[in-house]
């Protein structure tokens, strides 16, 4: 990817620009922050992780109908995507009381909620991403009205399939995190789901232990965040049941 042009840098990903006019290839770094990235390390094996992980997720997205940027992985580490405009909003999921919620409002952790619930977050890393609401973006201009609606529509779907999908797997989807971008397609525009899923972005606690399977290893130290990686890329069928663990990073299933 030397010789393309880089279009963006963020955290965990690169974006570079794509072989055909709306295009750009999306690039998974090893980079592990948390806290706007006042803590950081490199974790060999993350971004190959996170890319095979996402890349299956927004591909099941794709065939039941979720409308995603995504287009196809390129290799370990990239994927080909559509070019969206990212709407500058971090959309969360709720649907137990963990992290930021807990706190915020005294519940205890692991509490199920009364009904998921979505929240938005003004994507600002300089201001600590803080909480807004419906009144805040419209009255900024960051979404008009149809796209909230769009975009809690979208949310509700998400939610609906990931927690089939790790349910199935035995595993909770507690929260998560996406963005979205709109797509513009001739004089149409749609709102799309963009960036990533993965640990990163989601809370996945195991069902029968309640052990953290998500970046909250690295957030509080925990240790063992490549290894809760891999056993929900195991899981999900992406890695072979017999394949050796190499300590220089996961093996995985060739994709056809």
């Amino acid at each position: 990817m030397s010789r393309r042009r880089r279009i963006y840098e963020g955290k965990a990903k690169i974006l570079y620009e794509g072989p055909e006019p709306g295009t750009l290839v999306q690039f998974f770094k090893d980079d592990a922050t948390a806290f706007n990235k006042k803590k950081h390390e490199i974790v060999e094996g993350k971004g190959v992780l996170n890319n095979r992980i996402s890349e299956f997720i927004f591909t099941h997205m794709n065939r039941i109908g979720i409308p995603t940027h995504f287009l196809r992985r390129l290799n370990m580490r990239e994927q080909l995507i559509r070019e969206v405009e990212i709407i500058p909003l971090e959309v969360v999921i709720r649907n137990i009381a963990a992290g930021s919620l807990a706190e915020r409002l005294g519940i205890n952790e692991g509490e199920v909620l009364p009904r998921s619930i979505i929240e938005f977050y003004y994507k600002n890393d300089e201001l600590n991403d803080p909480m807004v609401s419906e009144e805040h973006i419209t009255a900024f201009g960051w979404a008009t009205p149809q796209d909230i609606d769009d975009m809690m529509s979208l949310a509700i779907r998400v939610n609906d399939f990931l927690s089939g999908l790790f349910l199935g797997v035995g595993i909770q989807l507690v929260d998560f995190k996406i963005e979205m971008g709109r797509l513009y397609e001739g004089e149409m525009m749609r709102i799309v789901v963009a960036d990533e899923i993965s640990p990163d972005s989601c809370r996945l606690w195991d069902i029968q232990t309640q052990e953290k399977m998500d970046k909250d290893r690295f957030r509080r130290d925990m240790g063992g965040m490549l290894e809760a990686y891999r056993e929900v890329a195991r899981r999900l069928g992406i890695m072979n049941e017999n394949d050796p663990k190499r300590p220089s990073g996961p093996v995985l299933v060739k994709s056809d």
